[in-house]
């Protein structure tokens, strides 16, 4: 009987291995080209191949079995085998995708795609009209992919200087261009706990929003032609060359501070700043961090060669944000700013082959922000004079920050067609704490 059984399932075997056979062919579309990437499967089973680059195609199936040939944009064809080992298969054109609607903040226009690395290009006044976003850190933050500047609360500078990453690198490995020239660092090295400690980076919010064109942004590394700063990548920003007269804009917003109950008896602790009451600074408030922006652009034309000159100037003032905080953290929040900008950007053409340019600009920023809070002396600290702050108190950081720069250069395109650029950049920041 074992030798019966034994004798069948090798039968059968054999009519299995005899009933496959290797099917080879071609697929092609109506005008002959190849189509690469081509799903070719047995019918009712899992078994199935893929057309090459060449659009060739190998699979071993039953003498009777039927193959499907699927792909993107061509109608599925079945074909029978009927014992054949060689065929050629010819797809014809589908039903042609119906229109792509892209919803999002974001459209794949803005990168250029055909460079060896990806440039993202932002028309920041888009962005900035479109959501309310006054500062280029906000801007980029809610443009650029990889690019980071949150906002920092009780980190001493840092929250006076957001410090800025791209593809998560430090601060000071980004570097930043102002029509094509290098712009100065801050003089704030990060300290306290925050992104990009013990560096450095450029403080991009001294530069006014509505002063530029448009930013470009290398995502990769660019060490090799720029330098060791460019390690995260570049960031170019194009100051406005327009010369079509006068345009300004005004933007206010504010936070609604309510949150909802229930958050002393989570904590078990009478909490600061809830619901816009018992705040640090002794107002009730509904709103707070009322932002009010005004700006205004000029520009004129110098000469019929295409010679322009350019003018931003932007008022910024913002007031504190306060959160719900504990007794060791009672003043939680954004920073309050009053700030003034002035930006030029200018240049005229001496002839068809020679420029003089120049640009740069001015801007100051006196800064308020909350500390960590002390407790009082009676409570163990020691930094609370009982004499003056019996329950202790809350410190706050104000600082004022003066950022001036000024760039001059001469362009010349020589007869043989490379360009000679003679230029001079000089960029001072101030940061003092009061």
């Amino acid at each position: 009987m074992k030798k019966l059984y034994t004798l069948i399932l090798c039968l059968g075997s054999f009519m299995f291995s005899y009933a496959q056979q290797v099917v080879k062919g071609n697929i092609s579309d109506a005008s002959g080209m190849p189509i690469a990437g081509v799903n070719v499967v047995e019918k009712g089973t899992t078994n199935g191949a893929i057309s090459d680059f060449d659009g060739n195609f190998s699979i071993s199936a039953n003498g009777n079995s039927i193959l499907v040939f699927s792909y993107v944009g061509y109608d599925s064809k079945e074909i029978a085998v009927n014992n054949r080992s060689t065929f050629n298969v010819t797809l014809d054109d589908g039903v042609s995708l119906d229109e792509v609607m892209l919803v999002g903040s974001r459209s794949p226009k803005r990168t250029a795609i055909d460079t060896a690395v990806p440039v993202d290009v932002i028309n920041v006044a888009d962005i900035a009209s479109n959501t309310g976003k006054v500062e280029v850190n906000e801007i980029l933050q809610y443009a650029a992919p990889s690019f980071n500047a949150s906002k920092q609360s009780g980190s001493d500078g840092a929250d006076h200087i957001v410090p800025a990453s791209l593809r998560g690198l430090g601060p000071d490995q980004t570097l930043v261009l102002i029509n094509g020239k290098r712009r100065h660092q801050s003089s704030l090295v990060n300290i306290f706990g925050t992104r990009g400690r013990g560096n450095s980076g450029t403080d991009l919010n001294a530069i006014p929003a509505n002063a530029i064109k448009r930013i470009e942004v290398l995502r990769d590394g660019a060490s090799a032609q720029y330098g060791s700063d460019a390690i995260a990548g570049v960031i170019n920003i194009v100051l406005k060359d327009n010369t079509d007269g006068f345009t300004g804009g005004i933007t206010y917003g504010a936070y609604s501070t309510a949150i909802g109950d229930g958050w002393e008896e989570a904590t078990g602790e009478t909490l600061s700043n809830v619901e816009g009451e018992n705040r640090l600074d002794g107002k009730s408030k509904s709103w707070d961090g009322e932002t009010v922006k005004i700006d205004a652009n000029y520009g004129v034309s110098l000469n019929d060669a295409g010679g322009y000159m350019n003018f931003t100037t932007e008022f910024l003032s913002r007031q504190n944000t306060l959160r719900p905080g504990f007794s060791w953290r009672q003043g939680y929040g954004s920073a309050g700013v009053d700030g003034f900008n002035f930006m030029i950007n200018s240049a005229l053409p001496i002839n068809d082959n020679t420029e003089i340019y120049a640009f740069g600009g001015r801007n100051y920023r006196d800064t308020d922000a909350y500390a960590f809070s002390r407790d009082s002396f009676a409570n163990g600290d020691n930094r609370s004079v009982p004499s003056l702050y019996p329950n202790g108190f809350t410190p706050r950081i104000t600082s004022n920050i003066t950022d001036v720069s000024v760039s001059v250069g001469v362009r010349h395109e020589m007869e043989n067609g490379w360009n000679v650029d003679f230029n001079n950049t000089f960029g001072r920041n101030f940061f003092t704490i009061i």
